[in-house]
C-alpha cells in the first residue's frame, strides 16, 4: 500500500498533472463563488478539456474543481447570503448575519478552516473506508435511508427560527414543490397545470437562487448602503483562528457526520449538513445566537458539507451510484478513461485510488490558502453600496437559472420563487427547510415507495429505523419533559412576567411582519388545498409523497392562517421600499419575455447604478458596459442562447 501511495504522489507531482489539478481548482473556486453555478457548472465546463489530457491529468482536473467548490462558496454565502448549494444554507444564515454585524472575516476564517478539515477528513476516510464501506452501505436498506433523509429534514425545520410550526410548514412546502413534475413510481405528471415547462419539475438552481439570492437582493437594494454597516478589519484572522480552535472537536464530529452522509446515495450533503448543524445547536449551552450569527453553526456546516462532497465518491467508486451531480460527471469521466468502478477497484487500480486521495487532500489545503488570500479583497465588497454589486450579481443569477432549460420559464420561476422567498423572509418562515425539503423529496419518494412495496408498514419496527428515529424522538421527549417540569414549578405570578417578556421579544422581531405572514399563510393554504384536491386524481403510487407533504402541511398552514388573522396588524408601510424593488424585478421578467434580454438588462443596470447606487453617469457607463459584456460572455461559455423575446420571435 505504501508503495502505491508514493507512486500515485509521484504521478500527481508531474508538472502537467499538477497544472491540470490547479487549473481545475481555480475554475471550481470561481464557479463556487458564483451563485447558482457551483460544482456542476465547473465540471461541465471542464469536461470537454479533460479528454485532451491523459487519464490521471484529466481526473485530477475534475477532482480539483469538485474539492474546492464547498470551500469557495463560503465567500458568497457569508458576504451575499446566497448559498451556492442547499448544503451551504446554514453558512448563509449564520455567516451573512455575522457579515452584517461587521464580522465577515471571522465567519470566513472559520468557514475556510472547517472546510479544509472536512476535506482532509473526507480524503482520509476515502482511503480507509473503501474496503469496509461496501458492507456498511449494503446494511442500509430503503427504510433506513428514508429515515435518515427524514432526520435531515426535521433538523432543517426545527433548528432555524423560533416557531416550529412555521419551520415544519416550510419543510412541507418544499416537499410539495419537489413533487412537481414526473412521479417516480407511476406514469403521472403532478401539478403541471398543463405547462410543458413544468413536466420536468423545478430546477434546484432556480429554487435555491430564488428563495435566497433574489430575496436577499430585494431587501438589500431597498435598504441601500453596503451589506455590512460596520467597518471591518479583514487583514487580521486571529479571531477566526481562535474560534476555529475553540470549535475544533465540533468540526471533527461534524466531518464524521458528513462522511456518513456521503455514504448514502442521493441524500448526501443536504441532510448531513443539517444533522451536523443540529448537533452544533444541541451541544451549545447558549442557543440564542443561532440564526443571528453563531460561529459554531458555520464550523459544523462547513466541516460536514466538505466531508460529504468527498465521501460522495465512495458509493460512486464502489457501486457506480453517484452521490450527486458532480460525482455523476466524474463517474462518466472514469468510464471514458476505461475505469469501471466496483468493490474490486481498490485492488485492481490502487494507484488511481491514491491519486484521488492525494488530489483531494492537496486541493483542500491549497484551496483554503487561496480563499484566505482573496477573502480580504472580496470582503471589502460588503462596504460598497450593494446596488453596485447587485448589477452583476442579479445578472449572474439569471445566467445560472437560464442554464436549466434555456427557456423564459427559467427567468419567470426565478423571480416568482424570489417573491416567495421574500414573503417567507418577512413573514417569519425559515427558507432553509423549504430548500432542504425540495432537495430531499426525490430520494425520499423513491425510498418511501420501495419501503412500502417491500415491507408494508412493518418497516416501522426495524431496529435501524428505531435507532435513527430516536435522533428525533429522544431530544423532543427530553425538551417536552423539561418544559412541563419548568411550567409546573412556576407560580402564576412568576410565570406572567416571563410570558410578557417572550411576547415583547416576539413582537420586536423586525423580519416578522404579521401582514405579510398572513398573506403567505393564505397563499400556502390555497396551494395545499389545491394539492389535496388534485392528489386524488393520481395513481395510488403517485400519491405517497404528496400525501407526506400535505398531511402535516395542510393543518399547519390552516393553524398559521388562523393565528395570522388573530395577530394581524397593519404594518405594510415598513416594507414599501422592498415592494417597489420586487415590482421592478417582476417587470424586468415580463420585459425579457416580451423583447429579449438585452434592452431590459441595460435598463435594469442603469436603474441599479444610477437610481440605487447613485453612481456618476460616466462611471456607470463603463461599469455597466463591463457587466453586460461579462454576462453575454457567460452565455457563450455555457453554450446557451440568450432569450430573444416573444414579440421579436413572433415578428
Amino acid at each position: 500500500m505504501f508503495e502505491h501511495a508514493l507512486t500515485a504522489l509521484e504521478a500527481l507531482f508531474d508538472p502537467t498533472r499538477l497544472t491540470a489539478l490547479f487549473a481545475g481548482m481555480l475554475v471550481g473556486m470561481v464557479f463556487g463563488m458564483l451563485p447558482g453555478l457551483g460544482g456542476v457548472a465547473a465540471v461541465s465546463i471542464l469536461l470537454p478539456f479533460v479528454f485532451y489530457l491523459d487519464d490521471y491529468s484529466g481526473l485530477a482536473m475534475l477532482l480539483g474543481a469538485i474539492s474546492i467548490v464547498y470551500t469557495s462558496d463560503t465567500i458568497t454565502s457569508v458576504l451575499l447570503g446566497a448559498p451556492g448549494s442547499p448544503a451551504s444554507a446554514p453558512t448563509a444564515i449564520e455567516g451573512h448575519a455575522l457579515a452584517k454585524q461587521g464580522h465577515a472575516a471571522r465567519a470566513l476564517g472559520v468557514g475556510f478552516l472547517a472546510s479544509m478539515v472536512g476535506g482532509l477528513m473526507g480524503a482520509a476516510i476515502l482511503l480507509v473506508a473503501i474496503p469496509i464501506a461496501g458492507p456498511i452501505v449494503l446494511m442500509l436498506s430503503t427504510p433506513e435511508l428514508f429515515m435518515f433523509a427524514l432526520v435531515g429534514l426535521f433538523f432543517a425545520s426545527s433548528m432555524v427560527g423560533k416557531d416550529l410550526a412555521k419551520g415544519l410548514a416550510a419543510a412541507s412546502l418544499g416537499v410539495l414543490l419537489g413533487v412537481v413534475g414526473p412521479a417516480q413510481a407511476a406514469a403521472d405528471f403532478r401539478f403541471t397545470f398543463g405547462q410543458v415547462y413544468l413536466l420536468d419539475g423545478f430546477s434546484l438552481t432556480i429554487v435555491a437562487l430564488g428563495l435566497f439570492g433574489v430575496a436577499e437582493a430585494i431587501s438589500m437594494l431597498a435598504a441601500g448602503g453596503g451589506i455590512s454597516h460596520e467597518p471591518m478589519k479583514v487583514s487580521k484572522w486571529g479571531a477566526g483562528f481562535r474560534d476555529f480552535w475553540d470549535a475544533k472537536w465540533l468540526v471533527l464530529r461534524a466531518s464524521i457526520i458528513g462522511v456518513f452522509g456521503g455514504f448514502v446515495p442521493a441524500v448526501g450533503a443536504s441532510a448531513s449538513t443539517w444533522v451536523a448543524y443540529g448537533h452544533a445547536m444541541r451541544s451549545t449551552k447558549d442557543k440564542s445566537k443561532f440564526g443571528k450569527g453563531e460561529i459554531r453553526g458555520i464550523a459544523a456546516s462547513e466541516g460536514a458539507n466538505n466531508a460529504t462532497v468527498i465521501s460522495d465518491l465512495v458509493p460512486t467508486l464502489l457501486f457506480s451510484v453517484p452521490g450527486g451531480p458532480a460525482a455523476a460527471i466524474f463517474l462518466g469521466a472514469l468510464f471514458s478513461f476505461g475505469y469501471y468502478p466496483g468493490p474490486r477497484m481498490i485492488t485492481q487500480n490502487p494507484d488511481l485510488m491514491f491519486l484521488i486521495v492525494w488530489s483531494v487532500a492537496l486541493t483542500s489545503i491549497v484551496g483554503a490558502a487561496l480563499c484566505f488570500a482573496v477573502a480580504p479583497l472580496l470582503a471589502r465588497l460588503t462596504r460598497i453600496p450593494f446596488a453596485i454589486i447587485a448589477a452583476p450579481l442579479i445578472l449572474i443569477m439569471i445566467v445560472g437559472a437560464y442554464q436549466s432549460t434555456s427557456t423564459m420559464g427559467d427567468i419567470f420561476m426565478l423571480f416568482l420563487l424570489g417573491t416567495l422567498g421574500w414573503l417567507m423572509k418577512h413573514g417569519g418562515w425559515p427558507r432553509a427547510p423549504t430548500l432542504v425539503g425540495f432537495v430531499l423529496s426525490g430520494p425520499m419518494e423513491q425510498y418511501f415507495w420501495l419501503t412500502n412495496q417491500i415491507h408494508g408498514w412493518s418497516w416501522l419496527t426495524r431496529p435501524g429505523v428505531l435507532i435513527i428515529a430516536s435522533i428525533i424522538v429522544v431530544p423532543m421527549a427530553i425538551s417536552s419533559f423539561k418544559w412541563v417540569r419548568n411550567r409546573s414549578r412556576q407560580t402564576p405570578e412568576a410565570a406572567s412576567p416571563a410570558v410578557e417578556k417572550h411576547e415583547e421579544e416576539t413582537s420586536a422581531i423586525p423580519e416578522d411582519s404579521r401582514g405579510i405572514a398572513l398573506i403567505l399563510a393564505a397563499v400556502a393554504t390555497v396551494m395545499f388545498v389545491y394539492a389535496t384536491w388534485e392528489m386524488f386524481t393520481f395513481n395510488p403510487a403517485s400519491r405517497l409523497m404528496p400525501a407526506l407533504a400535505i398531511v402535516p402541511g395542510l393543518p399547519l398552514v390552516l393553524w398559521l392562517l388562523f393565528r395570522g388573522f388573530r395577530e394581524y396588524r397593519n404594518d405594510f408601510a415598513r416594507d414599501g421600499g422592498e415592494l417597489w424593488v420586487l415590482g421592478v424585478f417582476l417587470a424586468y421578467t415580463v420585459a425579457v419575455w416580451a423583447v429579449g434580454i438585452s434592452v431590459p438588462t441595460l435598463i435594469l443596470i442603469v436603474w441599479m447604478l444610477l437610481a440605487q447606487a447613485r453612481m456618476r453617469w460616466w462611471t456607470s457607463l463603463i461599469y455597466g458596459a463591463a457587466v453586460f459584456a461579462i454576462v453575454r460572455l457567460l452565455f457563450d461559455l455555457l453554450r446557451g442562447d440568450a432569450p430573444v423575446g416573444a414579440l421579436l420571435a413572433f415578428s
